[in-house]
């Protein structure tokens, strides 16, 4: 059965000064926070609460849905706080910068973070960031693969200075979230998943429910 999805969860993972941040903003919400980027000062600014929030509404297989985004950009003084919105997300975006070999050091702990806090069928999406600073590259392409390969993540690298494929991954993990719903996965019933259902879906099961309920009642008065 095809489900008319109404709203997705997608959390967006990485330490602070990354710069990724801006590209949601340039591919998605149309912000102007780009100028300092590739310089780890990107100064879009972050809420009392730790998380930036942003939607955009995309088309997948004919259908309209809405991406709702958290952005936790790292901030260890919220850490506990940002945990909260794994629960909420039906995938994310694992982010490292492939000029700093430290955020791809780091990857593990985040990882392990996300998938103890989150449900278990969560997409995880990993961006290999900055792809346009190819002469300042310490991670290789070939490591972000099999990083991905080995932990059943699906990889891009991207560039939020040149919005080249921010936008190709957002979409992505959100095709890789619909079909997953489509094969019985995810329980679209519950919304702690990061999954809503469109009113019409609900209605057409009201009716389908009306009907088999008015069948019985039939049956029992004949």
């Amino acid at each position: 059965m095809a489900h008319l999805m109404e709203r997705l969860g997608l959390s967006l993972l990485s330490e602070s000064g990354m710069g990724y941040t801006c590209g949601e903003r340039r591919g998605w919400t149309k912000g102007s926070c780009l100028e300092n980027c590739n310089s780890g000062s990107c100064t879009s600014g972050f809420p009392p609460g730790g998380v930036e929030f942003g939607a955009r509404m995309i088309t997948i297989d004919g259908k309209q849905i809405k991406l709702q985004i958290w952005d936790t950009a790292g901030q260890e003084s919220f850490r506990s706080i940002t945990r909260s919105y794994y629960r909420g997300a039906a995938g994310a975006l694992l982010v490292y910068d492939i000029t700093r070999r430290d955020t791809f050091n780091h990857l593990t702990t985040w990882l392990e973070d996300a998938r103890q806090h989150s449900n278990s069928n969560m997409v995880i999406m990993l961006i290999g960031n900055k792809s346009d600073l190819e002469s300042r590259r310490e991670v290789k392409k070939e490591e972000g693969e099999a990083f991905a390969r080995e932990h059943g993540l699906i990889f891009m690298e991207t560039s939020a200075k040149t919005a080249s494929n921010v936008e190709e991954a957002f979409i992505n993990t959100a095709k890789e979230i619909y079909e997953k719903i489509q094969e019985g996965v995810f329980d679209i019933n519950n919304e702690a998943n990061g999954i809503k259902i469109g009113p019409q879906h609900a209605a057409t099961n009201a009716t389908h429910a009306g009907n088999q309920g008015g069948q019985q009642a039939g049956g029992g008065c004949c």
